[in-house]
């Protein structure tokens, strides 16, 4: 027997390792079977490149078994073994003695007393093997290099050395048994190996066995003694890595339910293979509903990593933007190490490509579906109207977030419009315009009904401008932002030319500019006593009031400043915390031509001036779905008109 010392830095190392490196326990079996699978892997290889190995009888697999002591259950063992390509004395002091390379005080050089930034290093070495000291106390490695006869034992128990002796072993191979402690004895269990194999490791390629043995009953249900059993643990196949051409849409849906934890298939699914600079398959799905944490800040992520078919996470925010939080699925990298931790995984390059290219890939996807619904098919109409019903909200977010796909989701997000039913874009809103019209106009606020009814729109219905309906709270937010709609459109001489739309909205002051109608400068020097008449009436309830351009029928509008949120705006803000804001006083725009505006030429009674100043005010607050602050004072007001 050979003893072979650590260095001194080893018990700091491996106290890192055990502490900081992994989040639970269970994480110790993903990194065995995970070794083993690669020690197959590249026998797997060689029986196929290399004459020299093309005469060794191989059928890969991996086996697990545990045991425990009759005398004393607290004694066990949990053994993980293999038929790969095996290592010899040499291999094994590299292999296992990874933490006593040279390379291990550089990086031992870079530690730090904060332990977050140590665990972030350390997941950049490849030292998963000894994440199993988290539930050992000892362990030996049994194994024997493939084309040579010696076999022999690594030992150690993670503290000062390891020892390493000969060994016998039938065949090439490598037999990890580790001796649990105490934290350890819950996994010399037939169902804790089982799951977690299930969870992390289901679709290795190599099949997974696990011996144990089962108790057996006799017909009056006593105990008569037990027999051994050995059941495959794992599917042994990673459906996103096989060619499209041998799956079925049953496949596909079978996967997505046990991935989904769905009882229902998905709306559609997008299944992807690079190859190249990078090496990664993609399997996508859109379910048919939103998930129903969706709007939740503590979401659960749809889609997981892997690395070579071995689980990584499946709790990492990360790996889509969040306006894609409702997409389930799974992406596969054989380019990361397989250590990788959380913190290095948000900084991760390769893992950034991934991430932009799968989102380009989606983003493609779903403009494909709208295409070809629009195009006339039944099919994809029905499925691009549950899609967006759906997740029309999120795509909105990602207006606000993602500047660098900003384009592509201004092709996708819909809204309803005063001249369409159904859903609209911006592109079918651009190729309804009037030839000399130069905005594209909106409203936002509480709902659609509410919206269309409101009296800012009747100078636009009046002259046939159409206007987009944006009835989702967000559409406050996100909308102002965009300013504009670039689109490409056929030039004059056949060549496409970028053309800009800027966004208005018809419930700003300015908006009526520029609807074409000319001030009456008569008419607002003879409207300017009831003007001021209101405004004294009104006091600090409003910011200003002015004769309005836009109203044909209704006698009064409210609308916002040019630089002020609007009501709405203002009312979420304040639902969402921020009661410090300053109080947003609205605009009142009147009707001159209205009989109840033209009465108050006629008056000077101020009790019924304020009133009617009054009611007009409130009725507009209420036509656009605002609260009123007192709603009990306008009863009174209008009560009081109404008895006159």
């Amino acid at each position: 027997m050979a003893q072979h010392q650590f260095q001194t830095e080893v018990s700091r190392l491996l106290h890192l390792i055990i502490h900081s490196l992994y989040s639970n326990r269970e994480i110790f079996l993903r990194e065995l079977v995970s070794n083993a699978s690669d020690a197959l892997d590249k026998l797997k290889y060689l029986t196929v490149a290399d004459d020299a190995y093309k005469t060794i009888s191989f059928d890969p697999r991996i086996d697990i078994s545990f045991h425990k002591e009759t005398d004393n259950p607290q004694v066990s063992t949990l053994t993980i073994s293999d038929n790969g390509i095996g290592m010899n004395e040499a291999d094994l002091i590299e292999s296992l003695g990874t933490i006593a390379r040279s390379g291990t005080r550089a990086f031992l050089e870079k530690l730090t007393t904060d332990a977050k930034k140590d665990s972030n290093l350390i997941g950049q070495f490849g030292v998963g093997f000894y994440s199993a000291f988290m539930v050992a106390d000892r362990i030996e490695v049994i194994s024997r290099k493939a084309g040579e006869d010696a076999a022999w034992k690594w030992t150690s128990d993670g503290k000062d050395s390891f020892d390493i002796e000969s060994a016998q072993r039938d065949a090439q191979g490598t037999t990890v048994i580790l001796y649990l402690n105490e934290d350890g004895q819950e996994y010399a269990n037939r169902w804790s190996v089982e799951n977690i194999i299930k969870r992390y490791s289901n679709h290795v390629a190599f099949p997974i066995y696990l011996t144990y043995d089962e108790k057996e009953y006799d017909d009056k249900g006593k105990e008569k003694g037990s027999k051994t059993k050995t059941d495959r643990i794992n599917s042994g196949t990673a459906l996103w890595r096989r060619a499209k051409s041998e799956l079925k849409e049953e496949d596909y849906h079978e996967f997505y339910k046990q991935l989904g934890h769905d009882t229902e298939p998905p709306l559609f699914y997008i299944h992807t293979k690079a190859e190249g600079t990078l090496e990664y398959s993609t399997l996508f799905y859109i379910p048919q509903k939103a998930p129903f944490d969706m709007y939740n800040m503590d979401y659960k992520p749809g889609v997981k990593l892997y690395v070579k078919r071995v689980f990584i996470t499946d709790d990492d925010k990360e790996l889509m933007p969040t306006w894609l939080r409702f997409v389930r699925g799974v992406i596969d990298s054989e380019d990361l190490p397989l250590n990788v931790s959380r913190e290095i995984l948000q900084q991760n390059k390769i893992l950034l490509n991934i991430k932009n290219a799968s989102v380009k890939k989606l983003l493609g996807e779903f403009k494909t579906l709208a295409d070809i619904a629009a195009s006339g098919s039944e099919d994809a109409k029905k499925k691009w109207e549950t899609f967006i019903g759906q997740f029309n909200r999120p795509l909105k977010e990602g207006l606000y977030q993602d500047f660098a796909n900003r384009e592509a989701l201004q092709e996708l997000v819909r809204f309803k419009s005063t001249q369409a039913e159904g859903w609209t874009s911006f592109a079918d809103y651009v190729s309804r315009m009037k030839e000399d019209q130069k905005y594209i106009y909106y409203i936002t606020g509480g709902d659609e009904k509410t919206l269309r009814a409101s009296p800012l729109l009747e100078a636009y219905t009046a002259k046939g401008i159409e206007v987009l309906i944006m009835d989702d709270e967000i559409d406050d937010i996100i909308i102002p932002t965009l300013y504009s709609y670039r689109k490409e459109t056929p030039g004059a001489d056949g060549k496409s030319e970028a053309r800009t739309w800027d966004l208005k909205a018809v419930n700003r002051s300015g908006a009526d500019e520029e609807l074409g109608e000319k001030k009456d400068k008569q008419a607002e020097k003879e409207i300017k006593p009831v003007i001021e008449k209101i405004k004294k009436a009104l006091g600090d309830r409003v910011k200003d009031v002015k004769l309005s351009r836009r109203l044909h029928d209704s006698p009064s509008c409210i609308v916002a400043d040019e630089n002020d949120p609007s009501i709405q705006m203002a009312q979420m803000l304040k639902a969402m915390g921020q009661t410090e804001m300053p109080d947003i006083k609205p605009i009142l725009e009147i009707n001159g031509d209205h009989p109840i505006v033209v009465h108050l030429k006629n008056t000077e009674d101020e009790d019924r001036i304020a009133d009617v100043a009054g009611v007009l005010f409130d009725q507009a607050l209420l036509v656009e779905g605002a609260k009123l602050k007192d709603p009990a004072d306008f009863v009174k007001r209008l009560n009081r008109l109404l008895a006159k």
